[in-house]
């Protein structure tokens, strides 16, 4: 199990705290200032619905939400089915869990939150659908973890994962907010019967990616295929986001303005995901790193209902899609920051500049 910093420190300065925060939260409902910058609404939003969730928790509940920042357990990151450190929506009151959606709806936009939710719903499909599907699968089997005090002056996070999930926030005082890994799954990718019927968790991400594929010119392709067979998962999983270090596929600056135009509508259905103002920030840092430095490349069949596997990889950004799973109806994809993953980059120039470890 992981450690933990003490009850007695912990939970004083959350509660030292939610006072403060309860009075932000009151304050935002207020015009904003026109000085106040993007970045800080972001800010202050997750730190005061963080707050607000572990105000609705038990003392035995703030034990379990609650993890040092610094604890290994931060890193510990994973999408398969199993059990967790933090606090499940299983184990919340209705208050708790409607707290819990609240910081959900501050961190991602509208449309990442339906992704979420869709992800989550898709536990049930498959409870339905599998053979031991009562016994394996639970939609209320999503934890939710804080790490470290909501809003105060040290460097503090969130975590929301479960079974095809994991969606990790790291706020470092006077840095950006980092928000990798994260990971979104669909199983089924298409809902094939029952209520759900029809339902596409990930669709845009599947037919933005084979559209610009089967747009690249036959000339071309060999640049862009790096394998005939689909790579059956992603390659950066959980310890292994380090493990594609170079560039493969066909790079954007070689293709047309319309390929161009695609491909980066590609990165934006991963981006905005979160937070309009926090994805504005890491497109921005993608232009200006060059986005014709960005390469895309496939694996696998380009048809329809066969297995294939892509790959968007530049200087600020790593995004696997894999659906090869259950006759290509499973799909796997993560976006990773390579700098950036679980805001370790930002930690260090944090302490660099003279500031020390909470």
């Amino acid at each position: 199990m992981a450690s933990r910093i003490t009850r007695r420190r912990l939970i004083h300065r959350i509660a030292g705290g939610l006072a403060g925060l309860a009075a932000g939260a009151g304050m935002a409902a207020r015009p904003r200032p026109l000085f106040a910058q993007p970045a800080d609404a972001a800010r202050s939003a997750m730190a005061v619905t963080a707050a607000a969730f572990l105000a609705t928790l038990s003392a035995d509940a703030q034990r379990r939400a609650l993890i040092g920042f610094a604890d290994k357990e931060r890193l510990n990151w994973h999408y398969v089915p199993r059990s967790r450190e933090g606090l499940p929506f299983k184990d919340m009151p209705a208050p708790a869990r409607a707290a819990a959606h609240e910081l959900m709806k501050a961190s991602l936009s509208a449309v990442g939150y339906g992704k979420a939710v869709n992800v989550i719903r898709l536990e049930e499909v498959l409870r339905r659908l599998e053979t031991f599907g009562v016994l394996l699968r639970d939609p209320e089997n999503y934890a939710v973890t804080v790490f470290g005090a909501p809003g105060g002056a040290a460097p503090w996070g969130w975590r929301l994962e479960g079974h095809h999930l994991s969606l990790n926030f790291t706020l470092v005082p006077g840095k950006p907010i980092a928000m990798t890994p994260a990971f979104l799954g669909a199983n089924p990718a298409e809902v094939p019967s029952g209520p759900h019927k029809g339902l596409r968790a990930l669709a845009a991400e599947q037919d933005f990616a084979r559209t610009l594929a089967r747009s690249v010119e036959p000339r071309l392709r060999s640049r862009l295929i790096i394998g005939t067979q689909s790579l059956g998962d992603i390659v950066s999983g959980p310890g292994r986001a380090t493990s594609l270090a170079t560039t493969a596929g066909l790079p954007l600056a070689d293709m047309t303005g319309d390929q161009r135009s695609l491909a980066l509508r590609l990165v934006e259905e991963y981006a905005r995901n979160m937070r309009a103002e926090l994805a504005e920030a890491e497109l921005r840092r993608l232009r200006e790193a060059g986005v014709e430095s960005l390469h895309f490349a496939w694996a696998g069949s380009l048809e329809p209902g066969k297995a294939h596997y892509y790959r968007v990889h530049g200087p600020t950004l790593l995004i696997e899609y894999d659906n090869s799973q259950n006759d290509a109806n499973h799909i796997h994809s993560v976006w990773h920051d390579p700098r950036r993953n679980f805001g370790l980059d930002l930690l260090r120039s944090h302490y660099e500049t003279g500031h020390h470890h909470g």
